[in-house]
């Protein structure tokens, strides 16, 4: 029995250790949208990568978004060579759209597009140190 809890224990720390790997996980800084941008959280949700809206910025500074909290990168799940499919959401028009991300080092570029593909919108952020 002792054997199999600490089998358990083991192959739950790998699992955490795979997903702290990847190369999605950390926060993020969003380029101007609307006259404002964020620091987004990215964490692993299940087999997947979500980003959360930790810090929202203006021309002002540092400000308190109602957004603050709310999720904004849903499902991205890791396709391999640091490709990503999943949802994006826009704060400024409160859209969902398909969403596809890619990571390369310190850069992550996410896009969201409607209409099977014919309309996007693109980003690149850079990871916040």
């Amino acid at each position: 029995m002792t054997k199999l809890m600490m089998a358990s224990l083991l192959a739950f720390g790998l699992a955490g250790a795979a997903q702290a790997a990847d190369p999605a996980v950390g926060t993020w800084q969003t380029q101007v949208d609307d006259g404002a941008y964020a620091h987004v959280k990215m964490s692993p949700c299940g087999a997947a990568v979500c980003g959360t809206i930790a810090r929202t910025f203006n021309d002002s500074g540092e400000y308190k978004s109602p957004n603050l909290g709310k999720t904004l990168v849903i499902d991205m799940t890791p396709e391999g060579g640091g490709k990503y499919a999943g949802k994006v959401w826009r704060p400024s028009n409160g859209k969902i759209y398909i969403g596809k991300m890619t990571v390369s080092g310190n850069t992550l570029r996410l896009s969201g597009c409607v209409a099977g593909g014919l309309i996007c919108s693109k980003q690149t952020w850079q990871r916040v140190k």
